[in-house]
């Protein structure tokens, strides 16, 4: 069993450096913490009182990572209905969640982040939010140190599990129903994050589309911004039969941009926020159970943790029009 007399000389500094680290002590040079937070990670060593936590009956601690929008309060709906599923289901299986956002690991290296779950008596994580920007998490993923089931990207390993809706498809199903409805001929797709698994595969969804429908496609960038999407059609909407949105938030902001220029144009989103019903006008759009993605999350991590080996874990979805009289009380 590795002692932390071990750590201690693989960094080549005193036991009481290392204890000094591992406690976040002040007063401990950048380049003495990388040197411990490297032997910890190469040596896997685990403390006493977490190797206590991990070797009893419980299957220990489990993580949802979260990635909050500071641009922006209008999508917390989507974070609270994680975080309601992922607890909900965490306290049916008696496993011990704690929440821990990006923010938190921000400028991290990868030892730092293992040994910080891992002092959390951490050892399965579920994480919403990954992008391809994201390169810690992604090699932590890789390391297949901890239990992960992910959602919204399709990363499959032996320890860990993907879960999400088909992108690609829905994406299709609600701009063809849209396309079809209204008869257009031309199309302007605001897409999200660049880097985005999920916008990856909404893109994929919207080009097999106009390809099939022979219309023309102009694709912009809408960041997944209410600000940007309003933006981008005040710009190009006049000359477009359509604006097909990545998400309900751009949605709105194109729709809102749309009645301030006074003209029509259908518009359709994708997620089905109760937002949507206060845009004004019906739109089309992907509903997604985001609190049942969480809660089937938890039930896969579990599996997991009793030995299961990873895979990929795809959900229903729906599409539909919400109206303000659906999600008033």
């Amino acid at each position: 069993m590795v002692s932390i007399k071990d750590v201690a000389k693989r960094a080549g500094v005193a036991i009481s450096t290392v204890s000094k680290v591992l406690n976040n002590y002040p007063n401990v040079s950048e380049e003495t913490k990388k040197k411990v937070n490297e032997a910890v990670a190469e040596l896997n060593f685990v403390p006493n009182s977490v190797a206590a936590a991990l070797s009893s009956k419980q299957s220990g601690r489990v993580a949802f990572l979260m990635n909050l929008n500071s641009a922006s309060q209008a999508i917390d709906e989507i974070n609270m209905q994680y975080m309601a599923g992922t607890i909900g289901q965490a306290v049916e299986l008696n496993l011990d969640v704690i929440t821990v956002f990006y923010s938190m690991l921000q400028n991290k290296s990868l030892e730092e982040v293992i040994w910080y779950l891992q002092s959390q008596s951490i050892t399965g994580l579920i994480i919403f939010g990954i992008s391809k920007d994201d390169k810690v998490l992604q090699k932590l993923i890789a390391s297949r140190i901890f239990k992960i089931v992910v959602a919204d990207a399709p990363i499959v390993n032996e320890s860990t599990s993907s879960i999400w809706i088909n992108q690609e498809q829905a994406q299709y199903d609600v701009a063809k129903k849209t396309i079809l409805e209204n008869q257009c001929k031309s199309i302007l797709y605001l897409a999200g994050k660049k880097n985005g698994f999920v916008t990856e595969e909404r893109l994929k969804g919207i080009r097999r589309l106009a390809e099939e429908l022979k219309l023309p496609l102009l694709i912009r960038n809408g960041e997944f911004s209410e600000l940007q999407a309003r933006n981008m059609t005040f710009k190009y909407a006049r000359k477009k039969d359509v604006v097909v949105c990545a998400s309900d938030l751009m949605a709105i902001g194109a729709m809102k941009a749309l009645i301030e220029m006074d003209i029509f144009r259908p518009v359709c989103g994708f997620d089905g926020i109760t937002l949507m019903g206060y845009a004004g006008k019906q739109m089309n759009t992907v509903r997604q159970d985001f609190k049942r993605i969480a809660s089937e999350a938890v039930i896969e991590l579990k599996r997991l943790l009793d030995g299961g080996e990873g895979k990929q874990i795809v959900l229903d979805y729906e599409l539909v029009r919400i109206r303000y009289t659906d999600i008033i009380a």
